[in-house]
């Protein structure tokens, strides 16, 4: 955003006009939970389905708070909020939009080359592309390439130039991730057992199943800090069940699908796991 924009000015513009907006912090990231809502325990998570569920007063549920309500905007505890923001966001999905976030002069190369031209707008490191229609949200669908829409926020830089396209298949296409890469679900993971000769220590199919299902609602909850929950996920899981010769790529698979789901790339899963496994001498 320019920084001859003011945040609350801003926000108020872009409400009138139909855009859900919030205030961020320095740092570019929303103003963090409040007590009440920490943990979800307000019902924070529903608001994945029905944005403006929680009933909590304050500034604190990132892309869920943001609003279009001048009164919300100008009430108390969101102006004390915007006295502290340096930087306007938006909720794009909300407004029925879609931002291609191209971070680097190679995305942005790519971008003209293979998507139709629409507004656009300069950001610190490259351009947010803007198009008519919502999607879902994926991170890193190329290198330096990230996609912003329902249940995201983006920063509001400008109205910037062009005119805006409608969401053209090329751009839905890119949130269609390849799943990742393992071996056929019948085989067992190598991993070296640790007593048995690979039998599985544990008493039922049940506990495993159990095991897995606890390890993908803990990364499907995560609202921050994916890298690190990602890993302390699969860590967890290797502990317990990784020197038994229990755990099948299909395991794996669930896992890897869970996090990708929160943006994660087959990469990064993959690292992950791997680092998992070497630290526990796998």
């Amino acid at each position: 955003m320019s920084e001859t924009l003011r945040p609350l000015p801003t926000a108020l513009s872009l409400a009138a006009s139909g855009v859900p907006v919030l205030p961020l912090r320095r740092g570019k990231v929303p103003f963090g939970n409040c007590r009440s809502c920490a943990g979800n325990a307000c019902g924070g998570r529903p608001n994945m389905k029905h944005p403006g569920s929680c009933r909590c007063p304050g500034v604190c549920h990132a892309w869920a708070a943001a609003t279009t309500n001048p009164a919300a905007l100008t009430s108390p505890l969101w102006t004390a909020a915007w006295r502290r923001a340096v930087s306007v966001a938006y909720h794009p999905g909300g407004a029925g939009l879609t931002v291609v976030d191209l971070d680097n002069a190679a995305a942005i190369a790519w971008a003209h080359s293979a998507l139709p031209a629409t507004r656009t707008v300069p950001t610190t490191r490259g351009e947010h592309w803007i198009y008519r229609g919502a999607m879902r949200s994926v991170n890193s669908v190329r290198d330096g390439v990230d996609i912003k829409s329902t249940m995201a926020y983006a920063r509001y830089l400008g109205p910037g130039t062009g005119t805006m396209t409608a969401l053209p298949d090329a751009v839905r296409a890119l949130a269609v991730k390849e799943p990742p890469t393992v071996r056929p679900a019948s085989h067992a993971l190598t991993v070296p057992a640790r007593s048995g000769d690979g039998e599985c220590r544990h008493r039922t199919p049940a506990y495993l199943e159990r095991g897995i299902a606890m390890a993908e609602q803990r990364i499907t909850d995560a609202r921050s800090a994916i890298h690190a929950t990602v890993y302390r996920t699969f860590l967890a899981v290797l502990s317990v069940h990784g020197r038994c010769g229990c755990l099948t790529d299909a395991h794996m698979a669930r896992l890897f699908t869970a996090a990708q789901a929160k943006g994660e790339t087959p990469r990064h899963c993959t690292d992950a796991w791997t680092n998992a496994r070497t630290t526990l001498g796998l």
